[in-house]
């Protein structure tokens, strides 16, 4: 069956009202739709530059009940949303995203399995339900290892990485307070690398480059795009992200995150909706992960994504805002604030996105002017 095609003028609902939803409803906004978006904190970042907010919790079925009424077709900004509301969104119709994708990524057991389902590489792992299932993972695996809990967590909350037999206690209340753990081989990369893209109704796939992901305390802290991988590793890793995403049914911008050693690729994470690592795309290309997005669940065709050759993208936490307010007009930079109300150390605030010809020359350029040293 075709999917329905939506216009300017159209209401597009959005579960979650975080940044992710912002950015998705500022881009619907240029393009002529209205916004409608559920979520529990009044003055959310989405609510800021949405037509209609239904204050209440994403389980709430008579909130969920009425932004489908409110709503032509309904989108979502993380994947932890409510799998009964989002099953409930997709036999009204209005969920093309549907409710499998967030079935199996709110889920890292159902995750991996999707994987491997697609022939994709992964790093060892074991599914333990206690205890003494822990133990014998540890030992079949070996040290370093790392064990993560099966559904939530995020910015590395949820996990702990074991690199000898000292630091069992942490994995074992990880254990005890979850149901399931997965218990991964430690993956040595050289890189961490982002491919997201953009899937249609029609099968079709819109890549965005790949990105290169730097970390600081489990929070992403800077992509750079190009990654700096070669070209056969590039398409290795475009082939899988195809191969994954037939397998999983996706519609829309979805991210996927794989580990680089070498010249072998393991995939790591799967993100259902537009990511953080793709945010230099506002400014870098065309067309960005989010219209992209817009136009995949409102039945749109995709446009070419034409890039301009670098992109440095910058997290901006609670820490980070006044050294960057002070340094701002050394080197100015593409700036987008989320609109949350309460600064806080370590939560992702805002970003900023320097764009370039060349990805080595605008490295320099920032190290020179210490804006990638904040």
């Amino acid at each position: 069956m075709p999917q329905n095609r939506f216009l300017f003028g159209s209401t597009i609902g959005i579960i979650g009202g975080g940044q992710l939803g912002r950015m998705m409803a500022t881009a619907a906004k240029h393009m002529g739709y209205r916004i409608a978006v559920l979520d529990p904190t009044p003055d959310c970042p989405t609510a800021q530059v949405a037509d209609h907010h239904i204050v209440a919790a994403y389980n709430d079925q008579a909130a969920v009940a009425k932004l489908a009424e409110q709503s032509d077709v309904i989108t979502y900004e993380f994947e932890n949303v409510d799998l009964a509301a989002a099953q409930f969104l997709e036999a009204k119709g209005l969920l093309p995203q549907g409710a499998n994708s967030l079935a199996i990524t709110q889920d890292r057991e159902k995750e991996k399995a999707a994987m491997v389902a697609s022939n994709q590489p992964v790093a060892p792992f074991v599914i333990v339900h206690n205890e003494p299932e822990l133990f014998e993972a540890i030992a079949n695996i070996g040290y370093p290892c790392v064990v993560k809990t099966c559904r939530g967590g995020y910015d590395g909350k949820g996990q702990v990485k074991l690199q000898t037999k000292e630091d069992l206690e942490a994995a074992v209340k990880l254990v005890e307070d979850n149901e399931r753990v997965i218990v991964e081989s430690w993956v040595p990369f050289d890189r961490e690398i982002s491919v997201v893209f953009t899937r249609f109704a029609d099968g079709s796939i819109s890549f965005f480059p790949i990105a290169e992901n730097t970390h600081r305390d489990h929070i992403l802290y800077m992509t750079q795009a190009p990654a700096t991988i070669s070209v056969h590793l590039a398409n290795q890793a475009k082939q899988a992200a195809k191969a994954i995403a037939e397998t999983i049914g996706v519609i829309g911008t979805f991210a996927i995150e794989i580990f680089v050693q070498g010249d072998q690729l393991y995939i790591n994470e799967l993100a259902p909706r537009p990511h953080n690592s793709g945010h230099y795309t506002i400014e870098a290309c065309n067309v960005s992960q989010f219209e992209q997005h817009i136009r995949a669940i409102c039945g749109l065709a995709p446009l070419p994504v034409y890039f301009h050759g670098a992109a440095i993208m910058v997290n901006l936490l609670g820490q980070d805002i006044e050294p960057y307010l002070a340094e701002m007009d050394r080197l100015p930079g593409h700036f987008h604030m989320y609109g949350k109300a309460e600064n806080k150390p370590k939560r992702k605030m805002g970003h900023v996105t320097y764009i370039g010809e060349n990805i080595k020359a605008l490295n320099q350029t920032l190290e020179v002017n210490n804006q990638i040293n904040m």
